[in-house]
């Protein structure tokens, strides 16, 4: 069965009916919000515009929470997630924390019957995207993976092109993006900073391990001399905002036990296109074709991985190379101007550069406006309230975005085992290296394990 088909025959039976009637007898859905720092208020922001009751929010930065929850007077603050699950009923939860919170708080959240809407990447590993998966499709929650591509109408143009044969059969992709804008490839810098009093560290690092607070990389330290790969960022702008952050706000991305690094960041929109366009499924081999190295906890500044996915019934191989930190496609691929990111697909009888638009999809030229399809999808943040009120499957749900997940982290698995991987997704393991498969999942806090 293909993904659409799978969607079309699912499509009605996400939510027991008793509860569809509910929800229609009362349109506006209750819902909280865990992490309004950065992302998390723009997804408050979208809900609210849907006419959703944003009734909780949550941060453990008391200072980012007073500022954030202005526009949302009636919405109950809280510090700690769990008060906010004990005191309060809602119908769904917006997940925007840090990638190494992600499955603990869905999970946790999903067990009490509660809808979740979590930010990409879904996880920090694969072993939790695969129980984040298992967990959704348990508790009968409704679910969608944050990522605009999943909803983008130039995403849906590329895959409406593709598989309207104007290409022929894809057997490459070429993705490439301007990312980390953030500090990779250093070691942990020495010393200990006093924890503000507007930060709980404590709850900040959650299921990670224990780790002295550090608010600044030391003066004269290399990561203030960040190459030109982050423009079109004005230098000044980026070294007095971001880059001098060791962990907080937003340089959490670049550390192992915090984030995804640059993969992780823009891997769940970009290579999405190909992914679901092309119904990849789980790749057979991940190799790394170059990299800057890894350092003991943090991912490399820069790399090249080549995805090897198999055959699919009549479709052939198809090999996904992923660029990132300046390294490019060559020239005849990406063309001598490529900037930023983009996306390019090679078939048998054509090829689409289709990184021009955003979110990695853009126009179809110079081939013939393909065929529209029967897409039964709305903007990402009204796809998942929909589903909760009609019963009708988003377009990222964990059950797509689980295995989506699986398949992309596997890049970083390569990256710290440092050559080629060959994946058997359905005995869950490396068969070929048995250090790689301690990466599959992680050590978790005491007292912050994956909830049973």
């Amino acid at each position: 069965m293909t993904r659409r088909e799978a969607i079309r025959s699912a499509a009605f039976t996400i939510i027991p009916a008793r509860l569809v009637r509910g929800y229609q007898a009362n349109s506006k859905l209750d819902i909280g919000i865990i992490g309004i720092g950065g992302v998390g208020a723009g997804n408050a922001q979208r809900l609210a515009e849907l006419g959703e009751n944003i009734a909780a929010i949550c941060d453990v930065d008391p200072a980012i929470l007073e500022d954030r929850a202005k526009p949302y007077p009636n919405a109950r603050r809280h510090s700690d997630f769990r008060r906010m699950f004990d005191t309060q009923k809602l119908d769904g939860v917006v997940i925007a924390t840090p990638d190494h919170s992600h499955a603990f708080l869905s999970i946790a959240a999903m067990q009490q019957g509660i809808h979740v809407y979590c930010q990409k990447p879904l996880t920090r590993t694969i072993a939790e995207a695969r129980r984040m998966a298992e967990v959704a499709a348990k508790h009968k929650v409704v679910t969608q993976m944050g990522t605009a591509s999943a909803s983008s109408e130039s995403t849906r143009k590329t895959i409406e092109l593709v598989r309207s044969g104007a290409l022929g059969e894809i057997t490459e992709v070429h993705c490439w993006t301007n990312r980390p804008l953030w500090p990779q490839g250093f070691d942990r810098p020495a010393g200990e900073d006093p924890v503000p009093s507007t930060m709980n560290w404590d709850l900040w690092l959650g299921p990670a391990k224990e780790r002295p607070y550090k608010a600044r990389w030391p003066e004269g330290h290399s990561v203030y001399n960040i190459p030109s790969r982050f423009d079109p960022f004005p230098e000044r702008w980026w070294r007095d905002y971001w880059a001098n952050n060791v962990y907080h706000p937003f340089t959490w991305r670049g550390w192992q036990d915090f984030g995804t690094g640059a993969l992780g960041d823009i891997a769940p929109h970009s290579l999405n296109v190909a992914y679901w366009g092309l119904e990849l499924g789980p790749p057979s081999v991940v190799e790394v074709v170059e990299t800057s190295g890894m350092t003991r906890e943090m991912y490399p500044a820069s790399s090249i991985i080549r995805y090897d996915f198999p055959a699919r019934g009549v479709h052939p191989p198809v090999k996904v190379y992923w660029y990132d930190g300046g390294k490019l496609p060559p020239p005849e691929i990406a063309g001598d101007k490529a900037v930023g990111g983009g996306l390019v697909l090679i078939g048998t009888k054509g090829s689409l550069p289709a990184g021009r638009g955003p979110f990695f999809g853009g126009d179809v030229e110079p081939y013939p406006e393909p065929k529209r399809m029967d897409w039964d999808y709305d903007e990402v943040h009204a796809d998942w309230t929909s589903g909760i009120k009609f019963g009708k499957r988003p377009s990222c749900d964990f059950a797509y975005a689980g295995p989506f997940t699986e398949a992309y982290l596997l890049g970083n698995i390569a990256l710290k085992v440092g050559h080629r991987v060959e994946w058997n997704a359905n005995s869950f393991q490396v068969t070929n290296c048995r250090e790689a498969n301690q990466y599959l999942s992680c050590e978790y806090r005491k007292g912050w394990e994956l909830p049973g």
